[in-house]
């Protein structure tokens, strides 16, 4: 049983920090890439980061790019977002999710994706 469990979100202010936890289990995911998504209320499931689990290489919307940032750490098989220089336009549930398309595209959409957490709330107050 795949299983993937965010943790990390809370209450920041604006220009704070948080880091995001995903920890994944319930099969291999060498081939998968990984993304975390955000929803704020009224507003459709946006990407904001992606990485190749294989390679590392990661993706970033322009909305975050020098803000946030993904990783991965094999051993403990989690990814984790780190966010920077928040703001309350970045205020929504943040998903982490895995898509099996292997290394060579980075997937955008949340329809591309398999497997899914519960989400965690960040909240940013001005």
């Amino acid at each position: 049983q795949v299983q993937l469990v965010e943790s990390g979100g809370g209450l920041v202010q604006t220009g704070g920090s948080l880091r995001l936890s995903c920890a994944a289990s319930g099969r291999s995911f060498s081939t998968y890439a990984m993304g975390w998504f955000r929803q704020a209320p009224g507003k459709e499931r946006e990407v904001v980061a992606v990485i190749f689990w294989s390679n590392g290489r990661t993706y970033y919307p322009d909305s975050v790019k020098g803000r946030f940032t993904i990783s991965r750490d094999k051993a403990k098989n989690s990814v984790y977002l780190q966010m920077n220089s928040l703001t309350p336009e970045d205020t929504a549930v943040y998903f982490c999710a895995a898509s099996n398309v292997g290394s060579w595209y980075f997937p955008r959409q949340a329809s591309e994706y398999d497997y899914w957490g519960q989400g965690t709330q960040v909240t940013v107050s001005s």
